[in-house]
């Protein structure tokens, strides 16, 4: 990969991803379940006043957090987990109490919902969701017949078109190009080809050179940089979840995690020693590392 004569540094700060944000936008976060999520730039967002958001996700604890916090306004998703742990805690509290809007689609049609955002179309036809009960929940959502001989019925999938979307990736370039070495892609390239602006945080920059040289295939070369805003390096940037092969997820600190948001005097304690609304990112790491060491 050679670099363009205009092609320029997009190095940001998690905080200067976040003043680009504003009240009322509609988020895009990749990433599945709780695994390679951009749990530092959902940390940073945390650390902001930026509410009144519509989230569009594959939710894992990035949905719980926001939903803890008051700043979601509509979810919409296939599901919430923390994969180990069926249903995300937070998410499931925020929906008994009727604290945001829901948008429950079948993952195919979140997929088919990327890909017509990712290519500028108001939607795209899908067979997932025909015959169950997505059709009853989502009664805004609307069918299509196909104009050939075989005239079937087809969803209509609108498009999930985002103001800006955060994912999470193993390598990238200060260019935007990203990387990812672990088994799946998460669909987040088409989270950022589907944003208006999108910012990816990684585990390490490395050079262009460096990021083509020595990798493994080049289709794990999954973000091009005509798509990203901006870069962010956060080592340990997806923790708690999982970010393979550099870590996997830290399941003790999920299972505290867990725990705490079972209980609002508890939750307060954990908020206020691991998401301080004056932290960072480096001491949401140290405390973590104490955490830790208080375990053993």
């Amino acid at each position: 990969m050679t670099t363009a004569p205009y092609a320029r540094d997009k190095t940001m700060t998690p905080e200067e991803v976040v003043d680009r944000l504003s009240s009322g936008m509609t988020i895009g976060i990749g990433g599945w379940g709780s695994r390679r999520k951009p749990m530092a730039l959902v940390r940073a967002l945390l650390r902001s006043s930026v509410t009144d958001l519509t989230v569009i996700s594959y939710g894992g604890p990035d949905v719980g957090l926001l939903a803890a916090a008051g700043r979601i306004r509509r979810l919409v998703t296939a599901f919430v987990t923390l994969d180990s742990i069926p249903l995300e805690p937070h998410y499931r509290a925020a929906r008994q109490r009727g604290a945001f809007a829901l948008t429950e689609i079948d993952e195919a049609m979140f997929m088919w919902g990327l890909h017509a955002a990712a290519n500028r179309l108001p939607f795209l036809p899908v067979r997932a969701g025909l015959g169950s009960d997505v059709m009853r929940v989502n009664p805004e959502l609307r069918t299509v017949t196909s104009p050939y001989e075989d005239g079937e019925e087809f969803v209509a999938m609108p498009a999930l078109r985002m103001d800006a979307a955060l994912v999470h990736l193993n390598r990238a370039d200060r260019l935007g190009n990203g990387r990812y070495l672990g088994p799946d892609p998460y669909f987040d390239d088409l989270f950022c080809e589907a944003a208006d602006a999108a910012y990816v945080s990684c585990e390490r920059l490395l050079e262009t050179r460096e990021l083509t040289e020595g990798a493994g295939a080049l289709q794990t070369l999954l973000v091009q940089r005509h798509s990203v805003t901006g870069v962010v390096e956060t080592p340990g940037g997806a923790h708690f979840t999982s970010c393979v092969p550099d870590h996997p997820r830290d399941e003790p600190f999920q299972k505290a995690y867990a725990a705490a948001a079972a209980d609002p005097v508890a939750w307060a304690d954990f908020a206020a020693r691991f998401l301080p609304p004056d932290g960072d990112e480096k001491s949401y790491r140290e405390a973590v590392r104490v955490w830790h060491e208080e375990q053993k």
